[in-house]
């Protein structure tokens, strides 16, 4: 018999990324896009204006951009919100509350859509796109802008379908159609 630990490790098949958006500004349409870049010091690039933080340049030591970057994010610190998926299994569940045909990705302004894989199992755990390494921090409840958007009960339509957040560990380049995959979590038992 399997312990609780590994039943949670266990996935019956890895997950693909269906479509990606950015959000230009806050409160902006989103944006569907092929690829995009995370960065671990503030997420996806070009979200919410996000660029990547400035770098010295080997020799001259001199600042080649001025964007001020936040702290590195920590489990339940700033950044804990840098990047946010969705299911695709539960957009026709979010429609059929909604009484809509459909409901859109970028209705629901989420980053990241993903189909093949319970995104609620991926909580407080690490997982790789590509080569990206992302840790879910927490469920991405819903906001009040669901009322405006889906309409009348927008927002407890979403309620419990709104996804994931997470934080990037490693960075890279995130493509639509990329394999999402847990990653092994240490054996409680082997910590100190």
């Amino acid at each position: 018999m399997k312990t609780i630990h590994e039943l949670r490790a266990t996935f019956p098949r890895p997950g693909r990324v269906q479509w990606l958006g950015l959000r230009p500004a806050r409160r902006a349409a989103v944006v569907a896009v092929a690829e995009v870049e995370a960065h671990p010091l503030v997420g996806l690039i070009g979200d919410h204006g996000k660029t990547a933080p400035g770098r010295l340049t080997a020799l001259s030591g001199v600042l080649e951009e001025t964007t001020r970057a936040p702290a590195q994010p920590v489990p339940g610190g700033p950044g804990r919100r840098q990047v946010t998926l969705i299911q695709a299994e539960h957009f026709p569940v979010m429609a059929a509350l909604t009484g809509q045909a459909e409901v859109t990705p970028e209705q629901l302004r989420r980053n990241i859509v993903v189909s093949g894989l319970s995104l609620l199992a991926l909580k407080d755990a690490r997982f790789r796109i590509g080569t990206v390494v992302l840790e879910g921090t927490g469920e991405c409840h819903p906001c009040s802008r669901m009322e405006e958007t889906l309409g009348p009960g927008g927002y407890n339509a979403v309620r419990g379908h709104g996804g994931l957040t997470a934080r990037v560990v490693v960075g890279g380049v995130i493509r639509v159609g990329d394999t999402v995959t847990a990653l092994p979590a240490p054996d409680p038992a082997e910590r100190d």
